[in-house]
């Protein structure tokens, strides 16, 4: 099923072959909704702040230092600073191995770095440790996106999404786009739906058990039918 999701986000007719990117495709999409899931924990659930959504971070930064006690200035920066040490961290590991045999393996330290969070937050260690753990993990799935360097599907950044969807003409990458953005409304909406009426626990044990699959499913993305394993490999 993976692989048919796969060949339809991306032809033949564009990569030479039935689904290009073997079943990556849509374990990015499940990493998108991811992000919308642990956004809305991040911000409904612990301290108003992103760990996802970077652009999100220095916007409300930018209001915290100008005075509006709503926002954390703290919050904002250690998302940031976790986010960006989580990408570094995940960034050198081996360039040798393509970067789809790295997939499943980060995956799974992001899974562990979200139990890790729910774990903190249910001892009642306050919410700056798990948006740190959150924000970690996030960075370490950014560099592995980037890495992978799948057309039309980075997990989180939507503006760049929505401009390719709204300026380019209609086509396979336009439908791409519309699953992307899709993915991350429903995993906010998720997200927020439980956060609200059980507690960001229980979003964050989701969250978990989706890292859990999709890591465990990335093992067949080091194996994509008809090609290579997909990804710059040397960053």
């Amino acid at each position: 099923m993976l692989r048919v999701l796969g060949g339809w986000l991306f032809p033949p007719r564009e990569g030479g072959g039935g689904g290009a990117h073997g079943v990556l495709p849509p374990l990015l999409i499940g990493l998108t909704f991811v992000s919308g899931l642990v956004d809305a924990v991040s911000f409904i659930g612990l301290d108003q702040v992103f760990v996802a959504n970077m652009t999100g971070n220095v916007v409300l930064l930018g209001f915290a230092l100008a005075g509006d006690r709503e926002f954390s200035a703290a919050a904002s920066l250690l998302a940031l600073a976790a986010f960006t040490a989580g990408a570094a961290a995940a960034g050198r590991t081996r360039r040798d191995p393509p970067a789809g045999r790295l997939f499943g393996p980060l995956v799974a330290a992001q899974a562990v770095l979200v139990a890790g969070a729910l774990a903190v937050s249910a001892a009642g260690a306050g919410r700056l440790p798990a948006v740190g753990l959150l924000a970690f993990s996030m960075g370490i799935q950014n560099a592995v996106v980037h890495r992978l360097a799948v057309p039309d599907l980075t997990t989180t950044v939507v503006t760049r999404t929505l401009t390719g969807l709204a300026a380019d003409r209609r086509g396979p990458a336009a439908v791409r786009r519309l699953v992307s953005v899709a993915a991350l409304f429903c995993g906010a909406l998720a997200g927020a739906l439980l956060t609200l009426h059980h507690g960001h626990g229980a979003a964050l044990a989701l969250t978990a058990g989706l890292l859990v699959w999709i890591a465990a499913a990335g093992r067949a993305a080091a194996r994509p039918a008809g090609g290579p394993v997909t990804g710059r490999g040397g960053g």
